[in-house]
């Protein structure tokens, strides 16, 4: 059965919030913050958080300098993921993976759909690793952001969540670069 194994240590994550609006400003970022309180509440560290414009090249810019900071460990974007002519995000996001993590917006949809029905079918949220940094690309809307927090990344992001989780995994993202240069 999957849970806590309260004999693991708790490792505290860096984790960047980024919020694509062509709009919005902090203080109207609820959805942003929601991240920032969710994050914070369960033990973790902020360890940036900007909004950016709905342009790839944009988002990249950030994520780009996020992943090459080694205080950053996560970047958890919320906005841009819709399928209108300006949402770009999972665009953005795919050309710097390394890896996709496909099964995290199947499982996203499929915790989605059980609240919002077949509406969660426009939502297009991805997940991957580039250079050892996990990248998240969640929906603009406060709902779908508490949903993918308290049902998936509250869990993937506690080392002591059991059988597996995405912290235990931070020392071998890369291993293929140490292949290559071994």
């Amino acid at each position: 059965m999957p849970g806590i194994d309260t004999s693991r240590p708790f490792i505290k994550v860096r984790i960047a919030v980024l919020t694509v609006s062509d709009s919005r400003t902090i203080a109207e970022d609820k959805s942003g913050q929601t991240l920032v309180d969710r994050l914070e509440a369960a033990g973790h560290i902020l360890a940036d958080r900007k909004i950016v414009k709905d342009e790839i090249s944009d988002i990249q810019k950030t994520v780009k300098q996020w992943i090459a900071n080694a205080d950053v460990d996560v970047v958890i974007s919320t906005g841009g993921t819709g399928v209108t002519g300006r949402d770009v995000t999972p665009e953005a996001f795919a050309g710097l993976y390394e890896k996709e993590i496909p099964g995290f917006g199947e499982l996203f949809r499929m915790l989605s759909y059980q609240k919002i029905g077949t509406s969660t079918i426009q939502s297009r949220a991805s997940a991957g690793v580039a250079g050892g940094t996990y990248l998240f690309a969640l929906p603009g809307s406060t709902g779908a952001v508490k949903d993918a927090w308290d049902d998936i990344l509250v869990h993937q992001l506690d080392y002591r969540f059991m059988p597996c989780n995405f912290v235990e995994l931070f020392d071998r993202l890369q291993e293929h670069e140490k292949r290559s240069k071994g």
